[in-house]
């Protein structure tokens, strides 16, 4: 299982803070084994045109880990799509 935790290191708000920040966003996903490999233990990031900037971090973890991180998660603030992204192209691409 790989464990895609979610950041905004540069958020483009009038106080340069994100309204996530300080909570952890994971979301697990169950990959094939070659997938697995090609993405574990990398970050992708992705930049919009007006400033804000995504981070989107890959860890394989075990299925007791995985329970304790969905558990903590608030969500992934339906960023699910950097998800399917980094899955199909190994990069995050706004369709």
């Amino acid at each position: 299982m790989i464990a895609f935790e979610l950041s905004m290191p540069r958020a483009a708000s009038w106080n340069g803070r994100w309204s996530g920040e300080g909570r952890l966003h994971v979301k697990i996903r169950r990959l094939a084994k070659e997938q697995e490999e090609r993405i574990a233990g990398k970050s992708y990031n992705y930049r919009w045109d007006d400033g804000w900037c995504a981070r989107v971090s890959a860890n394989k973890v075990d299925g007791k880990e995985a329970a304790r991180l969905r558990k903590k998660s608030a969500g992934f603030f339906g960023y699910d799509w950097m998800i399917d992204s980094i899955i199909e192209h190994n990069e995050i691409r706004s369709e």
